[in-house]
């Protein structure tokens, strides 16, 4: 069984960054693939940006490409997201969430481990 947890969540102003992590405990068979999603009120939840098992291979929406990076530390069970050029659009709950095998995917229904998701509100 894996546990996820997200920090460093909170309000920013329009223009600013803020960076999030993703801490996982638990053993897996090898570093699975872990992506990043976000739901904002009455919204679907979306995939932002995922990561393979090594950090070779990334998928980033188009709606954060060249804003947002995702990258990993396997000896440390951490994936984080750093997140620049944060505008009003990007207020959501982040959550982070992680396959049972390394491979990159984009649909959430692969993603079987989730954590409890974290609040950032940009404001105008």
């Amino acid at each position: 069984q894996v546990q996820l947890v997200e920090s460093g969540g909170g309000v920013v102003q329009a223009g600013g960054s803020l960076r999030l992590a993703c801490a996982g405990t638990g053993r897996t068979s090898s570093p699975p693939a872990v992506g990043w999603f976000r739901q904002a009120p009455g919204n679907e939840r979306d995939l932002v940006a995922a990561i393979s098992w090594g950090g070779g291979v990334t998928y980033y929406a188009d709606s954060v490409k060249g804003r947002f990076t995702i990258s990993r530390n396997n000896p440390k069970n951490a994936v984080y997201l750093q997140m620049n050029s944060l505008k009003p659009e990007d207020t959501a709950v982040y959550y982070c969430a992680a396959k049972a095998d390394g491979e990159l995917s984009t649909l959430q229904s692969t993603y079987v481990y989730w954590g409890q998701g974290t609040q950032i509100t940009v404001s105008s």
